[in-house]
């Protein structure tokens, strides 16, 4: 059984920086991409940053110069740097994984839990 448990979120003022933690655990043989999707009030689930394993990272236009997304392949680690945060980026933060288990051929996409970003003005 595969789980990605996420750390990190809160209430911070505009301006400010917070980061993101998700770490996948059980028995897996290979994470490969890992991402951070988003989720305000009302709104669709989207995109923020996507890393691969080899290290190749694409961001969302509405976040590129803000945040950074990083991971620790060693500790099947990701992470997401926020800074110079704004109102709008208030949203449930989900991390999302492609892992390869023993039980599984192909890569299985795994989601966090969620934690609350929430940017006061």
């Amino acid at each position: 059984q595969v789980q990605l448990v996420e750390s990190g979120g809160g209430l911070v003022q505009a301006g400010g920086s917070l980061r993101l933690s998700c770490a996948a655990s059980g028995t897996i043989i290979i994470v490969n991409t890992m991402a951070w999707y988003r989720q305000a009030p009302g709104k669709q689930r989207e995109l923020v940053a996507t890393m691969r394993n080899g290290g190749r990272a694409d961001y969302a236009d509405s976040v590129k110069g803000r945040f950074t997304i990083s991971r620790d392949n060693t500790a099947n680690t990701v992470y997401l740097q926020m800074s110079s945060l704004k109102p709008e980026d208030t949203a449930v933060y989900y991390c999302a994984a492609d892992i390869k288990t023993p039980s599984s051929y192909f890569d299985v996409r795994y989601w966090g839990q969620g934690t609350q970003v929430t940017v006061s003005s």
